[in-house]
Order: structure tokens, then C-alpha cells, then sequence
């Protein structure tokens, strides 16, 4: 893609969050069902796409010897994770993968299981990218605040979703509306078949759509090695942040992989 491509995508993506065509990903302060992912067709009088197949995902991480609930890895390595909670309109998820791509990076998107109905192929699209896939529960809702029956199904909802799509249930379970999950949360995400549960140690604040610059600054203030890095799709800013951000990280000599790759 030329720099002018490059610009175009950009603005493109810009000018639809400014129209109101995107979604938050864990924003509190928005109803998570008030609107739904632009773009990807859908059978007439359907409600969602027709699934599509994708390759295989990886099963679920297990490391022995780490928490529960994985905040951080190492840090005497040289790599981050880029974590991004996944839901928004896909063209500009694709452009923020292509970003990604372009500087040699990989990423962590945790989808939510309503936007992978709307949405099948970004599943393929992720992991053709070289990128991991992983479970932000069904309809992102407060987890930590449901009953046990409700939470669980919203874990294992989205579980069923990747597997249909991938023939697994993805690497990760992250809770939704919350940095770290309840130790009931903890053990109903073992029960659906997560060993672990991740959690972040570095908010990029890209939620509150602050602006690229602010996003960049978030991050490169604080990231350092073993990072853990929380980011969304589906905001015109963190696409926009996303090159400087890589950059950053290239020039302190750190490398952004797969949240699997940075704790094994």
C-alpha cells in the first residue's frame, strides 16, 4: 500500500467514527447492544452472516508455573503483547491489522462472540494474518457483576461461537468491564475450558477516543518489557496510533507478539 493509500484508509476510518458507525469495544458508559458492526453482508431477512470456515485457532494457552490470572510476562525478554478487545467496523479492524503486518507484528484480538456473529470472516482475517484469537465473552456485558449461570454462559457462548469458526475455542478468556476477573469469573472460565485468565497491566485509554497522539503517549509512556497492552478495535484514533506506537517499540528495541508467544 502506497502512503497515499495508507492516508486514505486513515481518513476513511476517521470520518466513520465520526458518523457514529463504529462500536466501543469495553467502554462502560455505552450499551454494548445499542449498535452493531458495519459492514459484511447478510442473508435477506437474516439477522447475522453466514458463518465462514477458518483454519484452525490455537487451543487455549496453558503455562505451568504462571497465575491464574496472567497481568504481565517476563520481564527480562525484549516483547510486548498488543491486546485488542474485539469488536467494531471491520473494515477498519482490517486496516489496523494491515498495520500491524506492515511492521512485522503480531496481536492478541479478544472477540466478542455477538460481533463474530455479524462478523464470521474477521476470524479468518485474524488468524490468516499470523495474529491470535481469543474469547472477550459473548455480549460484553458486566461479568463480574452476573449471576453464575448468566456468566457462564456469556464465556461459554463465545466459546462455541470461535469453535464453530475455528475448531477451537481460542488462546485466551479475557472479562468483560473489568481489568481482572472475580475469583468466581476465574474458576467459571476454567470450567469453559481457560486455564488462565488474562488481564492487562498497561490501558492505553484508546476507549475514550482521546486522539491518536494521546493513545501513542499512553502507551510509550509506560509499556516496557513483558507489557501487556490494552487497546480496542473499532476507534479511527488507535488505527491512527498504531504505526508510531510499533515504531516506538522498534526504536527501545522491543517487539510486539502473540500473547501466547510472550508468556511461553
Amino acid at each position: 500500500m502506497t502512503s497515499l493509500d495508507r492516508r486514505s484508509v486513515l481518513r476513511a476510518a476517521a470520518s466513520a467514527a465520526a458518523a457514529g458507525a463504529l462500536v466501543t469495544g469495553c467502554d462502560p458508559h455505552r450499551d454494548p447492544g445499542a449498535v452493531r458492526s458495519a459492514g459484511g453482508p447478510t442473508p435477506s431477512g437474516a439477522g447475522h452472516a453466514t458463518p465462514v470456515p477458518v483454519r484452525a485457532a490455537r487451543p487455549p494457552t496453558r503455562v505451568p508455573g504462571l497465575p491464574v490470572q496472567i497481568e504481565h510476562g517476563p520481564r527480562n525478554g525484549r516483547a510486548v503483547a498488543l491486546t485488542f478487545h474485539g469488536r467494531g467496523d471491520p473494515k477498519m479492524a482490517t486496516a489496523l491489522l494491515r498495520e500491524a503486518e506492515r511492521a512485522g507484528a503480531k496481536v492478541t484480538v479478544l472477540a466478542i462472540g455477538d460481533w463474530l456473529d455479524e462478523q464470521p470472516a474477521m476470524a479468518r482475517r485474524i488468524l490468516d494474518g499470523g495474529h491470535e484469537l481469543g474469547n472477550h465473552t459473548m455480549h460484553h456485558r458486566d461479568i463480574c457483576a452476573l449471576p453464575a449461570a448468566e456468566a457462564y454462559a456469556e464465556i461459554s457462548g463465545c466459546a462455541a461461537r470461535l469453535h464453530k469458526l475455528t475448531g477451537s475455542i481460542g488462546s485466551w478468556f479475557r472479562p468483560s468491564q473489568t481489568r481482572r476477573a472475580t475469583p468466581l469469573v476465574t474458576e467459571l472460565a476454567r470450567k469453559a475450558g481457560y486455564p488462565h485468565v488474562l488481564s492487562y497491566d498497561l490501558d492505553s485509554l484508546d476507549a475514550n477516543d482521546p486522539g491518536a497522539a494521546a493513545v501513542q503517549r499512553t502507551v510509550l509512556d509506560s509499556v516496557g518489557p513483558g507489557s501487556v497492552v490494552s487497546l480496542h478495535l473499532g476507534h479511527a484514533g488507535t488505527v491512527a496510533a498504531l504505526p508510531p506506537i510499533l515504531d516506538g517499540l522498534r526504536r527501545r528495541g522491543l517487539r510486539a507478539v502473540t500473547t501466547t508467544e510472550l508468556v511461553t
